[in-house]
């Protein structure tokens, strides 16, 4: 009788997916850092998990947004710097410049609506359940099958300009 458990990932292909877009939010970023900006009309809403790990958020601003936050990039953001993993920028709020700074595992939402542009990720863990969750549980097993066992296929068509 022939195995019936379904194969595994060990490519960890859905991870590699999300890692290369999130390259892509890191490119639009590093185009918004040079001395002339987000060309044309383009501009980012840049949503993201506020409790995520590596997220360095005003204690004001967190009171405001203790879950998630959607900052806008357009005519009003300073300091924009770019790295590997991360990127900060300093906003307005109220009126005072804060600075914010996360990595791109904690964006859940890039959009840039001048053309329809939006890539979604799944939820970082956030601070807390990393903190609750014991060294026991990291050797547990994976959830059942859903009964969606079948490739994982993203579509990009649903993304492009029509």
């Amino acid at each position: 009788m022939a195995d019936e458990t379904p194969p595994v990932d060990e490519m960890h292909y859905e991870q590699l997916a999300q890692d290369a877009l999130r390259g892509v939010i890191r490119s639009a970023l590093e185009r918004a850092a040079l001395p002339e900006g987000i060309p044309g009309a383009h501009h980012f809403y840049v949503t993201f998990k506020t409790k995520a790990p590596g997220v360095s958020v005003p204690p004001d601003v967190m009171a405001k947004y203790p879950d998630e936050m959607t900052v806008v990039l357009q005519h009003q953001y300073w300091d924009l710097k770019v790295e590997q993993d991360r990127f900060s920028v300093m906003l307005k709020f109220g009126g005072m410049p804060k600075v914010l700074s996360m990595p791109y595992t904690a964006v859940t939402r890039f959009y840039d609506p001048s053309v329809q542009f939006l890539l979604q990720f799944e939820s970082p863990a956030m601070v807390e359940e990393v903190a609750d969750e014991p060294e026991a549980e990291a050797d547990a097993s994976p959830p059942p099958p859903t009964g969606d066992d079948g490739p994982k296929v993203v579509s990009l068509d649903q993304f492009r300009k029509k």
